[in-house]
């Protein structure tokens, strides 16, 4: 089982992020539950959403405290939360900032970590700083999770018409620039 963790902000789409890798999962056929953990937080306050992906049944109903992989959506949490809390010893963060991967390593001793400007692709490709698609881009070229063609869907359902296409090019375009070290 695949266990990931991410942390965002209210309003970021951290929680819209979860729910859109499980139902990608389960629409390949694989089993996956997503659910946020947050109380009467605001926009802006710091949120936490989980993921779970596996071959088999899942029955476990309770957070994630030792993650696979963490994907942080808001940089600014690097400094006020300790993310990687838990994390395998072969586990990945996977962050969005501009800053590089091998920076990030060495500053706070990841085993592994991946890096896109997701606010970048996503002023350019949506308009607005909402980096939850484009960071499932980054995530699905940081971990074997599914085919990044495998969110089209997904996507496209949650988004519609008009917005479904921009979000599934953002995330393409994320997971095309993400670097993993």
């Amino acid at each position: 089982m695949l266990e990931i963790r991410i942390h965002g902000r209210g309003g970021q789409g951290g929680v819209t992020s979860a729910e859109l890798l499980a139902k990608a999962v389960i629409d390949q056929g694989r089993f996956a539950q997503a659910f946020p953990s947050f109380g009467p937080e605001r926009r802006g306050a710091p949120v936490v959403a989980f993921v779970r992906v596996s071959g088999e049944q899942i029955r476990l109903r309770e957070k994630i405290y030792k993650p696979d992989v963490v994907l942080v959506l808001d940089p600014s949490l690097l400094d006020i939360v300790d993310v990687a809390e838990g994390l395998a010893e072969d586990g990945v963060v996977v962050v969005n900032t501009n800053r590089s991967a091998e920076e990030l390593k060495r500053k706070y001793g990841w085993p592994r970590v991946a890096t896109v400007d997701a606010q970048k692709v996503a002023l350019e490709e949506l308009g607005v700083p909402i980096t939850n698609t484009t960071m499932l881009g980054a995530l699905l070229r940081a971990v074997d999770i599914l085919p990044a063609e495998a969110m089209e869907d997904s996507i496209a359902e949650r988004f519609g018409p008009k917005l479904g296409p921009k979000n599934y090019k953002a995330l393409g375009r994320a997971h095309a620039e993400t670097v993993v070290a």
